[in-house]
Parts: structure tokens; sequence; C-alpha cells
């Protein structure tokens, strides 16, 4: 028998959405991964480098998940819940996990790290990542890409505006680092199929991923909820786009 609106809206509010870790969408929510493999290449990085810094690290998951960090390793991170469940993942691994408030400076000396890494940066400061790189360093990282999850942005706040669409592309952060003097060595970029199986797995999404639909709270959005509680059960699954691109640049000896 198929679950009630109720239920599923009650089991998805009362649910923790601490750290970066999305395995309750497990068999809910399904989002196609980039060809490249972040973690693997990230890995590969961190494997050579001799002091990195990993910036907005969630929960620590993803830099956790390397099998060998360099001898110098720093993480940053906003959010206090984040903070601590990193601290706990990181601590063993011998990295130090900072408080950072993601707005600039960053909190070290220039030229500190060889290697600069972010999976899913909410800002991007990249004249402060030029800073802290030495020459000849890199930045690696995984952004989020322009229109992405539009489909179920617009589906709760409407069409939005071409600036608001266009926000977060790859032609534009190309542009901003070279602006801060770092030289592109590769740019890929990705549209991925994400589909929600669930209302549930909508209301976690949204909790978790507070930029989509800012300020958004089950009771403000009961309606349109119902109704796609309602459309997920007579149309199949809620089928959105995800983007995303690779990015690394380089600082010039």
């Amino acid at each position: 028998m198929s679950r009630t609106f109720d239920d599923l809206v009650s089991e998805a509010e009362a649910v923790s959405v601490e750290g970066w870790d999305f395995s309750w969408l497990e068999g809910r929510a399904t989002e196609q991964r980039p060809s490249w493999g972040y973690q693997r290449t990230m890995s590969e990085h961190l494997a050579r480098a001799s002091a990195a810094l990993d910036i907005q690290t969630g929960g620590g998951e993803v830099l956790a998940g390397a099998p060998k960090l360099p001898p110098t390793m720093v993480a940053t991170e906003s959010w206090p819940p984040n903070l601590s469940k990193a601290t706990k993942l990181l601590h063993p691994r011998g990295a130090v996990v900072m408080a950072d408030d993601d707005e600039p400076p960053l909190p070290f000396a220039d030229a500190a790290f060889d290697l600069v890494t972010s999976r899913h940066p909410a800002t991007v400061w990249w004249q402060e990542i030029a800073r802290v790189l030495q020459g000849g360093g890199t930045y690696l990282a995984q952004h989020v890409g322009h229109s992405s999850v539009f489909e179920l942005v617009e589906y709760f706040l409407g069409p939005q505006s071409e600036e608001v669409r266009r926000g977060r592309h790859p032609d534009d952060e190309r542009r901003d680092a070279e602006a801060a003097c770092l030289e592109i060595a590769d740019l890929r970029f990705e549209r991925l199929r994400t589909e929600f199986f669930d209302v549930g797995a909508v209301i976690y999404f949204l909790r978790k991923v507070i930029w989509m639909v800012p300020g958004f709270a089950v009771d403000q959005y009961r309606d349109r909820l119902r109704e796609l509680h309602d459309k997920i059960g007579s149309e199949g699954p809620f089928v959105a786009h995800s983007t995303r691109f690779l990015i690394k640049a380089r600082k010039p000896v």
C-alpha cells in the first residue's frame, strides 16, 4: 500500500539534515553522476599534495573518502552542525577543521597551500583562492552549474528570470578565475538527470539544500506539495536536471 501524504511529510520533516550525506534518499531519489568522478580526481590530487585546503567541506564526508591526505590538511566550514560532524570525521585523519564564515578573507597566510579543493561551494572568492595558493598550485573543484534542478525550483517559485537562470554559469566562473590571474587547465560541464520518487524526498532535499527555495517550509507550500504528491502517484517520478562542472585552475609560478 502506498504511503499517505501526511506520513511522507511527517517523516521528511523529522529527519536530520546535518552534514552533506544524502544517503537518506537511497531508494527515494536518484541523481546521475558526472563522468569525471570528482571523488577519484580529488583523491589523486590530494595524494600528490604537501599542503591542501578544502573549502566549505560540509560534514567532511567527501574529504574523508580520500585514501591519502597530505601532511598538512585543513578544511573550512561555516555551519555549526557540519563543523561538528566534519571534526569527528577528519580529526582522526590528522586534518584540522576551522570555522569560517565563507566571506573573505580566508584565515590563512599568502601562498599557504599547493592545492585548494571544494565540492559544491556556495560562494567562490577567486581572489582569495589565488592569494592562498602557492605559485604553481592548483584549485580543483566541482561546482553546481546554472539552472540546476530548476524544474523543482520553478515548480515552487514560478518562472525565474534569465539573470537568475544564468547564475553560476561556467563561462562566468572562467572569466572570474582568469581575472584573479589563475589559468584554466580544465573545464567540463554536464547536465544530469535527477528523479524524485516521493514527496518526502523533495521535502528532505529542499530542507537540506536551503538555497534552492529560500525559506522553504512545508506549511508555506503544503498545497503545492500535495499536488506534487498526487502528480507523482499518477505520473511517476518528478524529473529534474542538475548541472555540474569540473574546474581546474593553476596559479602561475
